[in-house]
């Protein structure tokens, strides 16, 4: 399966040209593009003045600080945090010598790598390796540029270090990431080399080896760019490396991408449930949602009226209304919706945001306090709370999506709310139990979906000898929300399962009981016209199967799915080729059932050929 295929059109571009940064102008497609699907990475041609100039103000405060020509007073006007003093609590305390000044910015590396905990996936690495380096382009960091090619040159060549989940409070930014991920610039902690697989776009990643030996790998490419192993970092640059809200916005960045694609598989499955219950399709009516126009109450009502035109399945059923699950789709899925354009719009701010500390600016002619020289400002950018909220918000979210298919799912399955349809969508319900034991799952998830969903941003522990006195816990709501969008993908999976075993009665594809009864009819009659050691070598139940199977022949095909919606008829067949229905419960694993329909909604291979003839907003 060519997973390029399913690739959403805007990041595409991306993804053959590559992606330009200059600290300004990053989008959410092209850390995409970058991170998810290898796109090359280049710095823009202006960014390197700004880096140099600001560059040249850090290096002679340092050099003035450390004099020891230059009197103690003077000396303390030049005090910058973290470049001539300690970090933290330690921000009393001035560093004496230019030695001195840059073993402090190794020293940070090495003190503040402390996580514990899974190592976030490659994905995740490679975009806070982009949004590190995207920040210093704006060039108020007071990095050397070579930093700023360093990281680039890690991220074109795959070298992706391992970087503990656990350990960020999400201020002063992600400290504690950062440093896991620094450490491989200095020739410390470990990495593992990436290779992409262009057909299936996932990445394949080498045996874990050292810092040492991941910048050995790659020795060229970096003597290209004069960059010389080992490496020492310089006045600024270990704390310009781990202040900053880097990890918290790379998880946040990719988990509202896969959102907002979850968003439209969450449409797609609730109009094929529509369907299979055969609901009523005025609650989607474009007058209902006009007198309440929130947008993204009105793209879902739209997105299930397109899905679902031209069906024959749709308001055969004899209630007046139906229930909440099925009539207030719109109203749910458009809140999450307007949520996540929320969440866009922070996101956009974020991804070109310079989030260390002390930043660096032109002198301040206005400025009366005899400081005019200093151009650093200490100030707050690395606080995590923006990030923090919306991700909490995005948590819950993604949380009612999971919530109201689950609710689906369980009308789908039970016999006093289906319309007709058998107990549990079971063929020959007693002897075999269907597909009930999927809304144990999916209720399963949605519960533990209820206790992540506690917002992490209510929390905070202060640190540093209480200097750092209010943290976000940013890294923690943002992880959250990412395990609630995997579970989500894995209810709406399940949806997608029993609803396709729903409309396989509805469309005839599924032999009904009154099928079951002449298949065994006419298995009887075959037998008693066997001799005897035929009759021996195959019994009834076998007949009745191969009766079954051959009834399954005739009708799959295209004439079989007729009745079904413009979309439904789509989303059903992709389906089919890929998921079987279930007949007998020992013929069917359906965990592997499950994982394949998960795998589908993570490759889009069910929304993009359904994309090509509905336009689904």
């Amino acid at each position: 399966m060519n997973i390029r295929h399913f690739i959403p059109e805007r990041v595409v571009p991306y993804i053959e040209r590559g992606v330009t940064i200059d600290g300004e102008h990053l989008t959410i497609d092209q850390i995409i593009a970058v991170a998810r699907y290898g796109a090359p990475v280049r710095i823009a041609d202006e960014v390197r003045p700004r880096v140099d100039h600001c560059r040249q103000y850090v290096e002679q405060a340092a050099l003035t600080a450390t004099d020891p020509t230059i009197s103690e007073k003077k000396k303390k006007d030049w005090l910058i945090y973290g470049i001539t003093t300690g970090f933290g609590n330690m921000k009393d305390f001035p560093v004496k010598s230019l030695v001195e000044a840059e073993q402090l910015q190794q020293n940070i590396i090495y003190s503040h790598a402390v996580g514990v905990g899974n190592c976030f996936d490659v994905e995740i690495v490679r975009a806070m390796l982009l949004l590190r380096a995207n920040a210093f382009a704006q060039g108020h960091s007071g990095i050397r540029y070579t930093l700023l090619e360093f990281l680039i040159a890690l991220l074109n060549s795959g070298v992706h270090p391992l970087i503990p989940e656990q350990g960020s409070v999400g201020a002063s930014g992600d400290l504690c990431p950062l440093a896991h991920m620094a450490l491989i610039l200095i020739g410390h902690g470990h990495a593992t080399i990436g290779t992409l697989n262009k057909t299936t776009f996932t990445w394949k990643s080498g045996p874990i080896i050292s810092g040492k030996e991941a910048l050995a790998s790659i020795q060229e490419i970096l003597a290209k760019l004069n960059i010389s192993i080992p490496f020492s970092l310089s006045f600024k640059e270990g704390l310009a490396l781990t202040n900053g809200t880097t990890a918290m916005a790379a998880i946040a960045t990719l988990t509202y991408f896969d959102a907002v694609e979850l968003a439209k598989h969450a449409d797609l499955s609730s109009a094929m449930s529509l369907e299979t219950i055969a609901g009523r399709t005025r609650a989607f009516d474009h007058k209902v949602h006009e007198i309440r126009p929130h947008p993204g109450q009105q793209a879902c009502a739209a997105n299930i009226r397109a899905i679902v035109a031209g069906s024959k399945l749709v308001d055969q059923n004899r209630d007046v209304q139906d229930s909440y699950a099925i009539r207030c789709i719109p109203q749910v899925h458009g809140a999450t919706r307007d949520t996540l354009e929320h969440v866009r719009r922070v996101l956009d701010v974020e991804i070109n945001a310079v989030t260390d500390n002390p930043l660096f600016f032109e002198p301040d002619p206005d400025v009366t306090d005899g400081l005019s020289h200093r151009r650093e400002y200490s100030a707050g950018n690395f606080h995590g709370q923006p990030l923090a909220l919306i991700m909490d918000f995005l948590g819950i979210a993604l949380a009612e999506l999971g919530s109201i298919s689950e609710r689906r799912i369980q009308k789908l399955l039970d016999a006093n709310h289906n319309h007709g349809l058998p107990t549990n969508l079971a063929v020959n319900p007693g002897l075999n139990s269907g597909l009930m034991i999927l809304q144990y799952t999916a209720a399963a998830l949605v519960s533990e979906n209820k206790v992540l969903a506690h917002p992490a941003c209510v929390d905070s522990i202060p640190t540093s000898s209480n200097i750092e006195d209010h943290v976000s816990m940013g890294a923690i709501a943002a992880r959250k929300a990412r395990q609630i969008l995997t579970h989500v993908q894995q209810i709406i999976a399940i949806e997608f399962l029993v609803a396709c075993q729903g409309l396989d009665f509805r469309v005839g594809t599924f032999p009904t009981e009154k099928d079951d009864r002449i298949f065994l009819k006419e298995a009887v009659e075959i037998q008693r016209e066997m001799d005897d050691a035929e009759s021996t070598a195959i019994s009834t139940h076998v007949l009745t199967d191969i009766l079954r199977i051959r009834y399954r022949l005739k009708h799959i095909h295209i004439d079989s799915v007729r009745d079904l919606g413009k979309g439904t008829r789509i989303a059903f067949k992709t389906l089919r080729e890929h998921i079987p229905a279930v007949e007998r419960d020992e013929k069917q694993e359906l965990h592997q059932h499950i994982q394949m329909a998960w795998q589908m909604i993570k490759q889009r291979s069910i929304i993009a050929p359904l994309e090509k003839s509905v336009a689904l907003l």
